[in-house]
């Protein structure tokens, strides 16, 4: 039952990749253009430092799957992707192995396969302190996610209706791990509240995992049988609202759900977010054309970050905090409606002698 819903969901979560627009609230961000402000490309990194991690990269393969052969299967190649292009990688959602501990090799090849990279466990809110340490020991696991879904399991036919428990479960599993904590959401996204109760509870990062992505509603209501939940598609805010939502965030951001390409990573960087995730994209790349195509790929989006990074005048990722942005249409509305004031966002270089030069 777990198995096929595993497929399950990397089948629908590809054809919505297919049937995608093309469009989001990324759009609705853009960059000034400073002539002069170019650097050397030899002077910039891509290493990113945030919650006493550190990463070569700002980009990471966000969860996915696990729990079936064929998702193994997929594993062990999004496993070889990260060995190869270096970038951090996390686990789909362990609840399968905890249920039938006999498909453990579907999550454990992340780490046969990149016995050197950074992996990171996956559990939901409702884990014991127990199983959050086996799912971190399955995977010798560098960090722990804990996912929050209660759209997709309220439209999950056989998903969760009780959430009071997570808040306390969170906190009970931040300080029962002896790796940092993440918390995830699966394309809902987190609120600035949320990510202060976070906070509050002893996680260290929060991956904003906003809409714009796969819409795990839309993908749940598909295996439903009379498909009644339609309402519910599109729900929640984008992750480019989340990110201008968590200005001040007091841990930590990642940025996740809807990132299309090398742009929209370094719009989510000029944000504030520590790393960007990337899945459904990646996924389509793997199914479609293979390993060797999905770490072209990778390759590629790291170069041509680094190349914007170059003509922004932006020697690290977190420099790029310090470019020019503006906001427009739609996520404009959401900031004046949030009291967030996106003036200042337009004037922080200063000048092209600034500090990030």
């Amino acid at each position: 039952m777990i198995a096929q819903r595993k497929d399950d969901h990397v089948r629908l979560a590809v054809e919505q990749q297919q049937r995608h627009s093309g469009r989001n609230q990324f759009d609705e961000i853009s960059f000034v253009h400073h002539a002069l402000a170019g650097l050397d490309r030899p002077e910039v990194s891509l290493a990113t430092t945030f919650a006493g991690l550190s990463w070569p990269v700002p980009l990471y393969i966000n969860a996915m799957t696990g729990g079936s052969e064929r998702t193994g299967a997929i594993n062990r190649d999004l496993g070889i992707a990260a060995r190869e292009t270096g970038v951090p990688i996390a686990s789909g959602s362990m609840s399968a192995y905890f249920k039938d501990p006999g498909c453990a090799g579907t999550f454990s090849v992340l780490r046969e396969e990149n016995p050197d990279g950074f992996v990171i466990a996956n559990v939901n809110a409702t884990a014991s302190v127990d199983r959050a340490r086996r799912a971190v020991d399955l995977l010798r696991a560098d960090a722990l996610q804990i996912h929050v879904n209660t759209v997709q399991e309220t439209v999950m036919p056989e998903g969760d209706r009780s959430f009071a428990s997570w808040v306390p479960q969170i906190e009970r599993i931040a300080a029962g791990v002896d790796v940092p904590v993440i918390v995830k959401e699966v394309g809902f996204g987190l609120s600035r509240e949320t990510v202060r109760l976070l906070d509050s509870l002893g996680v260290r990062i929060a991956d904003l995992g906003g809409r714009g992505g796969t819409d795990f509603a839309r993908i749940e209501n598909g295996r439903r049988e009379l498909a009644d939940y339609s309402w519910l598609n599109g729900w929640g805010q984008s992750t480019a609202a989340c990110l201008l939502d968590a200005q001040d965030a007091p841990i930590p951001v990642l940025a996740s759900g809807g990132v299309r390409h090398p742009l929209d990573v370094a719009r989510a960087l000029a944000l504030g977010a520590s790393g960007v995730g990337v899945s459904g994209t990646f996924l389509r790349t793997l199914l479609d054309d293979g390993v060797a195509a999905l770490i072209a790929r990778i390759r590629a989006w790291l170069d041509q970050l680094a190349a914007l990074q170059t003509v922004l005048g932006a020697p690290t990722p977190a420099a790029l905090t310090h470019c020019d942005l503006l906001i427009h249409g739609e996520l404009r509305d959401f900031c004046a409606d949030r009291g967030i004031d996106t003036r200042p966002l337009a004037r922080r270089s200063g000048s092209l002698t600034s500090a990030t030069r």
